[in-house]
C-alpha cells in the first residue's frame, strides 16, 4: 500500500473478493469486515492450504489494524489427476479373512467379492492430490491482494463519507458552541436584573447598595462561567478536524477527543442557569454522540 492510501480516513467496514485462475488451479477469496476494537482476523482457508494460512495473516496484517476480518478462501484443482483413490491394503485382507471364518465357522457359502470388502468402512478412500506450498504461495497471496484492493477501496469510500459527515457536524458545534458565547453576557445581565428586582420587592423604597448587588453579580457570574469549557471545546473541535485531515489510523484518538468534548458539554450544561444554553449545551452533546457513534466506524 502507498503512503497515499495510508493517509486517508478508512472505515472498518468493507467487502473484497476476487478469483485467480491458472493452469493449475483457481482460488477465490473474500474478505469482509465490521468494527472492532482490535484487529481480530478469522481465515478460513481449505486443509489442502493451511499451511499457508500464517502467510496469509501477515500478509493481511500489513494493510489492517483494526476491524473483525473474515477471509473465505476456496480453492480448485484444474491439474489431470486432482483425487486418487487408496486402498488400505492391510485392512482389505482383514475383512477377507473375517468373512472367511465366518463362512467356515457357520458352514455357509463364503460369497464375498471383491465390492463387498471395497464397501466395508475405511477399506477405500478418496484423496485430493497433493500441494506443494511453496509453489503455491505466491498465486494464492496474489489472489489474496487482489481482493484486498477492492476491500480497501470500498473502506476508503466509507471512510470519505464519514470524514465529510464529521467535518460538517463540527462545523455545526461551532456555531453553537458561538451561540453559547453570546449568550453568556445576556445571563449575567438578566441574573442582575432578577436579583435588583427581588431587592426593590424585599425594601420597597429603602436605597439599594449597589455595590452588594454588583458582589452578588460577580459571585454569579464566575460560577456560572462556562469560558474554560467554550475554550477548550473549541481547542477538541479543532484537533478533531486536524486529526481528520492528517489521516492515517486515527480512530481511537478521535474517539479519545469525543470523550473530551462530552465532558466539556456535560459541564457546560451543570452550569447552566438559562434555557437556551441548556437546549444549545443538549444539542451540543447530542452532536458528540453521533460523532462518537460515526468515529467507531474509522480504523
Amino acid at each position: 500500500m502507498s503512503n497515499e492510501v495510508r493517509k486517508v480516513i478508512k472505515s472498518m467496514t468493507g467487502f473484497g473478493r476476487s478469483e485467480l485462475v491458472t493452469d493449475q488451479c483457481k482460488i477465490s477469496v473474500e474478505i469482509k469486515a465490521v468494527n472492532h476494537r482490535y484487529c481480530d482476523l478469522n481465515v478460513k482457508i481449505p486443509k489442502k492450504l493451511n499451511s499457508l494460512e500464517t502467510a496469509v495473516r501477515n500478509f493481511l496484517k500489513k494493510s489492517v489494524n483494526r476491524g473483525k476480518l473474515d477471509v473465505y478462501i476456496n480453492y480448485e484443482d484444474l491439474s489431470e489427476h486432482t483425487d486418487c483413490v487408496r486402498i488400505n491394503e492391510g485392512l482389505s485382507r482383514e475383512y477377507f479373512r473375517a468373512f472367511t471364518n465366518i463362512s467356515e465357522l457357520l458352514g455357509i457359502p463364503n460369497d464375498v467379492t471383491s465390492m463387498k470388502i471395497g464397501r466395508m468402512p475405511e477399506v477405500m478412500s478418496l484423496e485430493d492430490s497433493r500441494v506443494d506450498p511453496e509453489a503455491m504461495e505466491g498465486t494464492l497471496l496474489q489472489a489474496v491482494e487482489q481482493a484486498l484492493v477492492q476491500f480497501t477501496d470500498s473502506r476508503i469510500k466509507e471512510g470519505t463519507h464519514l470524514k465529510d459527515d464529521i467535518l460538517d457536524k463540527l462545523h455545526g458545534m461551532e456555531d453553537k458552541v458561538t451561540e453559547i458565547e453570546k449568550r453568556y453576557p445576556q445571563m449575567v445581565s438578566d441574573y442582575r436584573k432578577k436579583l435588583e428586582d427581588k431587592v426593590k420587592d424585599i425594601l420597597a423604597d429603602a436605597n439599594i447598595d449597589e455595590s452588594r448587588i454588583a458582589t452578588e453579580v460577580v459571585i454569579y457570574a464566575d460560577k456560572i462561567c462556562v469560558d474554560e469549557e467554550t475554550v477548550r471545546l473549541r481547542s477538541h473541535i479543532k484537533n478533531m478536524e486536524d486529526e481528520l485531515n492528517r489521516g492515517g489510523n486515527v480512530g481511537r484518538k478521535l474517539d479519545f477527543i469525543a470523550q473530551e468534548m462530552n465532558r466539556e458539554a456535560n459541564t457546560i450544561l451543570s452550569k447552566a442557569n438559562d434555557i437556551t444554553i441548556s437546549n444549545t449545551a443538549i444539542d451540543l452533546k447530542t452532536e458528540i454522540e453521533k460523532i462518537r457513534e460515526q468515529v467507531q466506524n474509522i480504523e
